[in-house]
């Protein structure tokens, strides 16, 4: 018989995975509750040190420092230590060192989209090539991008520092079309930044999972963590074909690994017998920063961002770009937080009444942020009026 599962449930069961609803014990190592995430978005770095610090009872944004730039300094890979890498969607994440054999085949594995245009795209041939060089020119260095761009050209041949790549401010050599390539394939990870400038290195080696193993776990913890789930949702997430999903998820389910339940009317998918969800619906408030996973994973998006949330919230129906509050699990309002030297403001815009019980939580909560940042923080409750990151 097909399980039955509603919106309050699903809700339930995510908020606790996500360690929302209470966040791992004081120990915990951090890469334990990055992998719990799946893979935290980095392209700010304070809002992954945010997202982080908020799930790991007593963290400061130190430890998630520590543990991504101090772990790995005698070079092993451990359940203890972050890397910071070109992640899902080809966009920059924290992700588990220990899991990037998993990781590496699966994201090698989703098909991707041209990111030039004919013209200035390179061959399959010259793409391997570039990546091998900057595996070469970044194994036991540490380099800048002007510094990797020199060694790449030396590797490769002038055609692949061609200026032709559309930049904020000018052009970028033809390479670095597949940078983030180079970081889903183990090549290229991100270093502590030298002065004002980003550094790469080369993650510990490491040998990758076969394809079909690497993706069908991928699907197993995205369930886990995000399901019910339909493939198009898993194809959103992962910046994937629908069509690519849809015969990924059927394979999974021809091979028993994953089971269709009910969920509110429509067919979605669970991990083989993992149909347990929670009879009470989510209580509480929270502060989610920038591009928070469970924001931008939590499907549908419009059961997510109720109301006037869906205009609010989203950037074109693009989640992740403000950072949210959550109000019994959805989002009910936006924040924004501006630091001067050791003192930060937090103002916090709800798009309904919050009970006073509500206030007292969101107070905490802002505390709780304060902590987390390492800054005396101060509530203001108001309009935001910074815009949606870019």
């Amino acid at each position: 018989m097909t399980s039955r599962i509603t919106w309050d449930g699903a809700s339930a069961r995510r908020y606790e995975r996500q360690l929302l609803g209470a966040p791992a014990p004081a120990g915990t190592p951090v890469a334990e509750v990055v992998s719990t995430l799946l893979a935290t978005h980095a392209q700010v770095l304070s809002a992954a040190e945010l997202s982080v610090g908020l799930r790991l009872d007593g963290a400061t944004r130190q430890d998630v420092r520590a543990a991504l730039w101090e772990d790995r300094s005698d070079g092993r890979s451990d359940g203890r230590s972050l890397v910071k890498t070109y992640g899902p969607r080809g966009t920059i994440h924290l992700l588990a060192a220990a899991e990037l054999p998993f990781w590496s085949a699966a994201l090698t594995a989703v098909p991707g989209t041209a990111s030039a245009p004919p013209g200035l795209r390179m061959t399959p041939g010259q793409e391997e090539q570039v990546v091998a060089a900057i595996g070469d020119a970044l194994d036991g260095r540490q380099l800048t991008i002007d510094e990797l761009s020199e060694e790449v050209v030396a590797r490769t041949g002038p055609w692949a520092g061609d200026l032709v790549m559309e930049a904020f401010q000018g052009k970028w050599p033809r390479w670095r079309q597949v940078m983030h390539r180079a970081g889903q394939s183990g090549a290229l990870c991100f270093a502590p930044n030298r002065g004002r400038k980003a550094a790469y290195t080369r993650p510990p080696h490491f040998d990758p999972l076969p394809a079909d193993e690497a993706l069908a776990t991928l699907v197993r913890h995205y369930l886990h963590a995000y399901g019910p789930a339909t493939p198009q949702h898993f194809a959103k997430w992962a910046a994937a074909p629908r069509g690519w999903a849809a015969d990924l998820f059927a394979a999974q389910a021809s091979s028993g690994r994953i089971e269709e339940v009910d969920f509110e009317g429509a067919p979605a998918w669970v991990v083989t017998g993992d149909t347990d969800f929670p009879t009470e619906a989510v209580r509480g408030v929270r502060l989610l920063p920038y591009f928070d996973a469970y924001a931008i994973a939590a499907q549908p998006r419009e059961r997510m961002f109720p109301g006037a949330a869906y205009e609010r919230a989203l950037a074109g129906g693009q989640a992740g770009n403000f950072p949210v509050l959550l109000v019994d699990g959805v989002v009910a309002g936006v924040w924004h937080q501006r630091r001067q030297g050791k003192r930060t403001t937090v103002t916090v815009e709800p798009l309904g009444r919050l009970t006073r019980a509500q206030e007292r939580e969101l107070g905490k909560q802002v505390e709780r942020v304060g902590e987390v940042l390492e800054a005396v923080p101060e509530l203001a409750v108001g309009k935001v009026t910074a815009g949606p990151h870019a």
